[in-house]
């Protein structure tokens, strides 16, 4: 008998919601405009990401770069600030770095479905199965959590798999996975 595979896909639903609180109502959750703002000063730009706020609309910026010389960005890069390039926005949305360098959080709820191509596999069919993991965009999940929606099983179930050594994981249950990765369930 040959060995089974599966690939598992989380699929983007939408982006992240940007947590942080709004100067006018108080309001924490934020969304991206879509858009850049690039101020010159002379040989100095400015460069900020527009975000506006889920409750009342007002706009803030989240800052990219801050009095940097005009030649030190990539022309490239700056042409695509200039023309609010989606791909970039969406990139930098999701850039977790840049929201613990300038202060915010993102939140991942919603974010992500988990498409298989497979009904539910019988675990205790007497072949192995190698499940592939590819993410279509970063999202913080518990590995325990993309088991428990892959297989239908509880949690418990899952732990006891590993247990058991008959579910080979890369890390542990608890651990929060954001990019491709596999791995092997033995009978």
């Amino acid at each position: 008998m040959h060995d089974r595979k599966a690939l598992w896909v989380v699929r983007e639903l939408g982006l992240p919601t940007i947590v942080t609180t709004c100067t006018s109502c108080r309001s924490t959750h934020h969304h991206p405009t879509g858009k850049f703002r690039v101020n010159a000063s002379g040989k100095l730009l400015d460069v900020w990401l527009l975000i506006g706020c889920d409750r009342c609309g007002r706009t803030s910026k989240i800052p990219l770069h801050e009095r940097v010389h005009v030649q030190s960005l990539n022309h490239e890069r700056l042409l695509r600030y200039e023309h609010n390039d989606p791909t970039l926005v969406r990139d930098l949305t999701m850039d977790t770095a840049l929201a613990g360098r300038t202060g915010y959080r993102l939140d991942w709820t919603g974010t992500w479905a988990l498409d298989t191509d497979l009904p539910f596999h019988d675990l205790d069919d007497p072949t192995s199965l190698q499940v592939y993991v590819r993410f279509e965009l970063p999202a913080p999940i518990r590995l325990g959590k993309l088991l428990t929606a892959g297989f239908g099983l509880s949690r418990s179930a899952a732990s006891h798999l590993v247990t058991t050594n008959r579910l080979h994981l890369p890390t542990t249950l608890d651990t929060r996975v954001r990019e491709d990765l596999t791995f092997l369930v033995t009978p």
